[in-house]
């Protein structure tokens, strides 16, 4: 066990991870928010249930969504255990864009143009993602600090 959380702790010293990963955290949070609180215009937890389910996703996945883009990218801002939080919002950006977002094509709907939007935003949380999976959550995490304690 220790091993594993010393796996998943790990962190190169770059701050340039630091930036990825309070990028990627700060850009995902209000959608987390929306989602579990209802702020910024969204459903809050119950109505986001409802259209996740009602999307067909299983329960226990509509859930795990939802504290992955709140919970998750908050841990993540912190810098607390950076590779999975990071590989979670990962995984929920690639759901999302695969069964709501392709269809609408590459761009956003910033002219109110097409059916829905499109999926390059996903295509950035991708990548923020997968540099913080790769590289740990960098110089300034809570990731850094815990590592002392399992050296």
């Amino acid at each position: 066990m220790k091993k594993i959380l010393q796996k998943i702790i790990q962190t190169e010293d770059t701050p340039i991870l630091t930036v990825a990963r309070l990028t990627l955290g700060m850009i995902i949070i209000p959608h987390g928010a929306q989602k579990l609180l209802g702020l910024f215009g969204g459903y809050g937890f119950n109505g986001t249930m409802g259209y996740f389910t009602g999307l067909g996703v299983p329960v226990i996945a509509a859930f795990l969504i939802i504290m992955a883009e709140s919970l998750g990218s908050l841990a993540l801002i912190l810098g607390f255990i950076g590779r999975f939080m990071a590989m979670s919002i990962t995984m929920v950006m690639t759901g999302a864009m695969l069964m709501v977002h392709l269809p609408n094509g590459f761009f956003m709907n910033w002219g109110g143009q097409q059916q829905g939007e499109g999926f390059e935003f996903h295509l950035l949380a991708i990548g923020l993602g997968i540099a913080v999976m790769i590289g740990g959550s960098g110089r300034y995490s809570l990731d850094r600090m815990l590592k002392k304690w399992f050296p």
